[in-house]
């Protein structure tokens, strides 16, 4: 279930700021602060809870006709669930869009040829919250792909 943070406006501008000049957002900022000096299993295990928490925003964005809301919490569901895998996997700490970018292939090889696809509209999600140019259709598509990414790395964490 989501949580309500409130911020002084200046600390949730600057917070806003540095999310868009990292190419991440807010919640990825967040949740990497919070995470991040955790030990590794745990790490993975938080990290996809907080994907599966932002699809269930994502889904609720989508039904309330915030497609830009909608796009940019798939981006943040995939993000972390290829942090999760490297976590669970390797025990590493990816901090950056090209770590996940080259991480994401050790998971296509692992878990199969469709993690580039639901990568990619990920990253259409990320690209479509700053243009506002994705249809809702669009969005219904990539949310299945993504949720399917989310799914599967549950899954191979949860075996270990």
């Amino acid at each position: 279930m989501p949580a309500t943070i409130v911020l002084p406006r200046r600390i949730a501008e600057k917070l806003r700021q540095e999310a868009e000049k990292q190419g991440a957002s807010p919640e990825e900022l967040v949740i990497e602060a919070v995470l991040g000096n955790l030990d590794p299993p745990e790490r993975a295990k938080e990290y996809i809870e907080a994907a599966e928490e932002l699809l269930i925003q994502a889904e609720q964005e989508l039904e309330k006709g915030d497609v830009r809301q909608a796009a940019e919490k798939l981006w943040g569901a995939a993000a972390p669930a290829i942090k999760a895998y490297a976590s669970w996997r390797d025990g590493k700490r990816l901090t950056s869009h090209s770590e996940l970018w080259m991480y994401k292939n050790k998971v296509k090889r692992e878990l199969g040829e469709w993690v580039s696809d639901a990568w990619a509209q990920a990253n259409t999600m990320h690209t479509c919250f700053y243009g506002g140019w994705c249809s809702e259709e669009y969005i219904r598509d990539a949310l299945e792909r993504v949720k399917k990414l989310v799914r599967k790395v549950k899954a191979r964490i949860i075996e270990d």
